[in-house]
């Protein structure tokens, strides 16, 4: 069905809340999140309507809209998009650290996960596979430890025995090269996401990917006295800006069914392409107050 793919690299300029519902929880709006890794996520069919609501304003012609995307359900041509936009997993999470004010966490599987769908474009990254016990990590940046040997990195409460990698250290470098756009603008989250990178076992990564996201409290305002409603606070959970998450994109052959020659899915690719690569995008819930700002990134073959 689907005959060419790519990986698309989102990376988070601002929190982002891509909304799971109302939950009965401490936190009353929960963001989505995979069942069997409890990673933050975002769902494609999310990622998909966030580019169809500013297909034309990243560049795009309106009659393409329907042909890539597919009709909107009350249309009379209904057909299969061209296009299919899967769910974006996380690659890696800002820490708090007490030296460099962040670093980029990752784990084994986030980074294998990644591979594997890196390998779905042709393009398969030259990352070796790298384990870690719980409490100890790897790093790309030895300035990074502190200690009384020079061998701890603090990460949030947490502290953990650190070793460095040159392994880690190109695996870093790689990364940053695909994932971020090029340009002064981005300049300096590339050269930190080159040589602030640590690697965490799967459980204490796990920990941060439950227990690092942004919590805002928020009040519902009563328009009537201009004050806080009596029980209107509640919590949203937001992704932290400076995450970053990989979803797959693939394409096939247009399909309108009409009699005019078909686009093949290179041409589809060709014609999503710029409007996705280095541009911002507004993903999710609270997009009048700043939030859900994500630059995209695409990996071909090519790279």
């Amino acid at each position: 069905m689907f005959e060419k793919t790519a990986a698309v690299f989102l990376y988070a300029v601002s929190p982002v809340h891509m909304g799971a519902g109302q939950a009965v929880d401490v936190i009353d709006n929960p963001i989505q999140r995979e069942r069997h890794t409890q990673h933050p996520c975002f769902a494609g069919s999310g990622i998909k309507g966030a580019v169809r609501h500013s297909y034309e304003s990243l560049g795009g012609s309106k009659q393409d809209i329907d042909l890539l995307l597919g009709p909107d359900s009350s249309s009379s041509t209904l057909h299969a998009g061209a296009l299919s936009f899967g769910d974006a997993q996380l690659l890696t999470l800002p820490v708090r650290s007490l030296k460099g004010g962040y670093v980029y966490a990752t784990c084994p599987q986030a980074l294998a996960r990644a591979q594997r769908l890196l390998a779905l474009t042709g393009s398969t990254p030259a990352w070796p596979a790298a384990t870690v016990q719980d409490g100890h990590c790897l790093i790309a940046n030895p300035a990074l430890l502190g200690g009384e040997k020079g061998d701890k990195l603090h990460l949030e409460a947490f502290e953990y025995t650190a070793k460095a990698s040159e392994d880690l250290a190109k695996t870093a470098a790689d990364i940053a090269r695909r994932a971020l756009p090029e340009g002064d603008a981005y300049q300096f989250f590339r050269d930190k996401l080159a040589t602030d990178l640590v690697l965490l076992s799967d459980t204490d990564f796990g920990y941060f990917a439950k227990n690092a996201m942004l919590v805002e409290p928020h009040v519902r305002i009563n328009h009537g006295t201009g004050t806080a409603d009596v029980g209107g606070l509640f919590y949203t959970e937001n992704l932290p800006p400076e995450s970053l998450l990989i979803a797959p994109l693939m394409a096939s052959k247009t399909r309108s069914g009409k009699q005019e020659q078909p686009l093949q899915a290179e041409e589809v690719l060709a014609k999503i392409h710029p409007l996705l690569h280095g541009k911002l995008l507004q993903m999710g819930g609270d997009a009048t107050t700043g939030r859900g700002l994500v630059v995209a990134t695409v990996a071909t073959q090519e790279g």
